[in-house]
């Protein structure tokens, strides 16, 4: 089962642009990269002293996650058969005057001991959407990476979605971030 999940071909280190320990605590590093056919290939980490429990604990709410991930419309756990995962997710974006709505499914699979949750689209309004989250301890500090390869249909802005997508991204992740400091400081 675990072979329904193809990882993206090239992970967040092999990307080029600094290697993932230049990033600083509470900072944010991106790096994208334009594949043939109109794909790109995002990845983006944020390092933070929390610890991993709680990052996961938020990542793996599924039907809480857009309460606190901005673009996310909508999450909904469809079935969960082991650490396999369906999830229906919506988001929607505001961009240039236009309204831009794209819905997924998609199945995922958690790695708990890895700290790693790997996607991949079933079907939805992507050609392809597929990634990860991995959560990477180094003993001071958790890194939260997210690394995500798109390609839109036929006649979708991927320009736009492009740039949408790497502002958004950041947002994002310091939306895991911030929940997951509210929940570890009510214990």
């Amino acid at each position: 089962m675990a072979q329904l999940l193809a990882r993206p071909e090239t992970t967040f280190a092999e990307l080029p642009a600094a290697p993932t320990d230049t990033c600083s605590l509470d900072t944010i590093q991106q790096q994208m990269e334009r594949l043939p056919q109109g794909a790109r290939r995002l990845a983006i980490q944020l390092r933070t002293r929390l610890d991993r429990q709680w990052l996961w604990a938020v990542l793996t709410d599924y039907d809480n996650l857009s309460r606190f991930i901005p673009n996310l419309t909508s999450s909904r756990l469809l079935w969960r058969r082991g650490s396999l995962v369906g999830l229906e997710q919506v988001g929607s974006q505001r961009f240039c005057g236009l309204s831009f709505h794209a819905e997924v499914e998609i199945e995922l699979e958690e790695d708990c001991a890895a700290g790693e949750l790997r996607f991949r689209m079933r079907r939805g309004d992507f050609r392809r959407f597929e990634g990860s989250w991995s959560l990477r301890d180094d003993g001071q500090s958790t890194s939260l990476v997210y690394e995500l390869t798109v390609q839109g249909k036929p006649g979708m802005p991927i320009g736009l979605i492009e740039q949408r997508l790497r502002e958004d991204l950041a947002t994002n992740l310091r939306g895991v971030q911030q929940e997951a400091e509210r929940r570890a400081a009510r214990v």
